[in-house]
């Protein structure tokens, strides 16, 4: 007869994540993030005390960045290891909610462990529990259930049993990765159990590498070789997969330049006479102009997202062929892709056998010659007292970067100009989120990459908007001694939001702070309000002064927020295609009427297949 201990299933609970491994013999689950509220505190959060020392619990200021926190944490980590954020029922469960949108959307592991209402139901309903009139089952953390790569309501003490073994399963999975919630019913946190202690045993995760069936290899190995004119676009399973090693070789065997999406960014160093730069709407000419004219386009461990493809107006050679190598078969067959359903760094490895001898024409370096002497004008330094631009901020930063520092950020302006402007020079230097390209997750998540490495030069880009929409973890992260840069680009609202605006023909309404209804000027002091956190702040006036207050940034012990004031209006008009947006059929004002007209014309270029 097995052997049982006795013990609470929140308390179970934490001792199962202290036993889980991963590869290097870590445990998977690093810490947990937790602010407490009732659904929580008693149960769970009574259990996280006792492992305080091999799991250590940190208090964030709210659910949706803490969890932003969790999430570049394991992004920066390439998806070795991963965190818990745990809250209370009701706004702090739903807080989450957008994390794990997020999680979701990038395929990145964080275990939600929102508490839940009764399982007994006594007491219904509850402070903070929505009712449904027509289901007595749903709670506020239903909400989750369509964005969770596994869902569970843990109502029984014996529910953990098979739903954590669950949980790990899929966090650890290449190609089902992503969030797991576990709404765990607050009466039953506090319920008892005999749990066998081989449950408790240590368990190593190992990171499956799936290899390409035969049949899809030898497909896209013919198309591959007839290819003059191939491409390789390398997204972020390039880089879960640990496979920019194998990307070099394989790209410099066969002589296939390479592109990068966002996510894909720093696979190869930028100055590989391989590497093409930043592709799609946000992308370089060297880039689009080889994806236009190419005939194979391998795509490896991407999602062929919109801004990728130019929403899928881009490979416009009328024969090109579309081959997806990609660990998740979802992604692997979109577009009527030729799928090649592998690991990315498995998938590399046996392609390059059988592709021995292949090698297509060099592409055409002027191409990168005339992309950059357009664009390296636009980072330097202005002359005279102009108001600086975003382009000029980028080099500025890029100028004061080292070996180790790594530029993160998600949301606005700065994504663009970094995808097409930023020049990396090893994996993992280039830390951006843009799958759901969510606003608030800068300042969480370049606390993140610093848990995640310490001896990282972590430097955050965020504008005026994002910074107002979630800075609370500036206090979290000054608190704890977690020093990183914040770059504070102030053009005094939603500047990428207005262009675009202007761009699709409407007037600027409700974006920049000067067109939005307000009975007084927005005057926000973001250096003092930053050091009202707890942070090390300083305003400055110009580009020159950027680069000074930039090369004090080290040496400190909690964040360094330098505030500059930059144009809303100019952006890096080279490079990039079209994005499809919905521009009104009908309106007033003759510019939108030419704007939706330019749409139709740009949407004949779209391809289905």
């Amino acid at each position: 007869m097995s052997k049982t201990i006795r013990l609470t299933a929140a308390q179970a609970l934490v001792r199962y994540l202290t036993a889980q491994l991963n590869e290097e013999g870590e445990t998977f689950i690093a810490g947990c993030w937790g602010i407490f509220g009732h659904g929580n505190v008693a149960g769970l959060g009574e259990a996280l005390y006792s492992v305080r020392d091999s799991l250590p619990t940190y208090r964030g200021h709210n659910e949706q960045t803490m969890a932003h926190a969790a999430i570049a944490y394991s992004k920066q980590l390439r998806r070795t290891r991963a965190m818990a954020v745990t809250s209370s029922i009701g706004p702090g469960a739903t807080n989450m909610v957008t994390a794990a949108a997020l999680a979701h959307v990038n395929r990145l592991p964080v275990l939600l462990l929102p508490g839940d209402v009764f399982a007994h139901r006594g007491p219904d309903p509850v402070l903070q529990q929505p009712e449904v009139f027509s289901d007595g089952t749903v709670s506020a953390n239903d909400c989750f259930r369509p964005v969770s790569r596994y869902f569970d309501r843990i109502t029984r003490p014996e529910h953990i049993l098979t739903a954590l073994p669950r949980a790990f399963r899929t966090m650890t999975d290449p190609a089902e990765c992503g969030p797991v919630t576990l709404a765990f019913c607050q009466d039953v946190q506090a319920e008892a159990y005999d749990y066998p202690e081989s449950f408790f045993e240590p368990r190593v995760w190992h990171r499956r590498r799936i290899h390409p069936d035969p049949h899809e290899l030898h497909r896209a190995v013919e198309v591959i070789r007839a290819a003059k004119r191939p491409v390789i676009v390398a997204g972020g399973g390039v880089h879960y997969s640990d496979a920019t090693a194998d990307l070099k070789s394989f790209a410099e065997a066969h002589n296939i330049p390479v592109v990068e999406t966002q996510a894909g960014k720093s696979a190869l160093p930028w100055d590989h006479p391989l590497n093409l730069g930043p592709i799609g709407v946000t992308g370089g000419e060297p880039a689009n102009t080889t994806c236009a004219e190419a005939d194979v386009v391998i795509g490896i461990g991407t999602r062929f997202q919109d801004f990728t493809t130019g929403s899928w107006g881009l490979f416009a050679n009328p024969k090109r062929k579309l081959i997806s190598l990609n660990v998740q078969a979802y992604d692997a067959m979109k577009h009527s892709a030729m799928p090649v359903q592998a690991d990315a760094k498995a998938g590399l490895t046996e392609l390059a056998i059988e592709l021995a001898g292949y090698a297509p024409d060099a592409p055409v370096t002027s191409l990168k010659e005339g992309w950059f002497a357009k664009v390296d004008p636009l980072t330097e330094a202005p002359d005279g007292n102009q108001l600086p631009t975003d382009m000029q901020v980028v080099g500025a930063v890029q100028r004061a970067a080292a070996d180790n520092t790594v530029v993160m950020c998600a949301a606005g302006t700065m994504p663009g100009e970094l995808h097409k402007l930023w020049k990396a020079g090893k994996p993992g230097s280039y830390h951006m989120e843009y799958g759901f390209s969510c606003m608030g997750y800068e300042i969480a998540g370049a606390m993140g990459i610093k848990m995640a490495q310490p001896e990282a030069d972590v430097i955050c880009f965020t504008g005026d908007g994002t910074y107002m929409m979630a800075n609370s973890e500036m206090a979290t992260a000054a608190m704890m001694g977690i020093p990183f840069t914040v770059v504070v680009t102030d053009n005094r609202g939603f500047g990428c939001i207005n262009r675009l605006q202007m761009g699709t023909g409407g007037a600027e309404f409700n974006n920049l702070l000067d067109h939005a209804v307000h009975a007084n000027p927005s005057a926000i002091d973001f250096a003092k309000h930053a050091e009202a956190m707890g942070a090390v702040s300083v305003k400055v006036g110009s580009i020159a002064e950027l680069e000074e207050a930039l090369a004090k940034r080290h040496n400190q012990t909690v964040p360094y927020v330098v505030v500059i004031d930059t144009d809303p209006y100019p952006s890096t008009e080279h490079g990039g295609t079209w994005w499809e947006v919905g521009v009104p059929e009908v309106s007033d004002r003759a510019e939108v009427r030419a704007a939706h007209e330019k749409a139709v014309t740009n949407k004949k270029l779209q391809r289905a297949d």
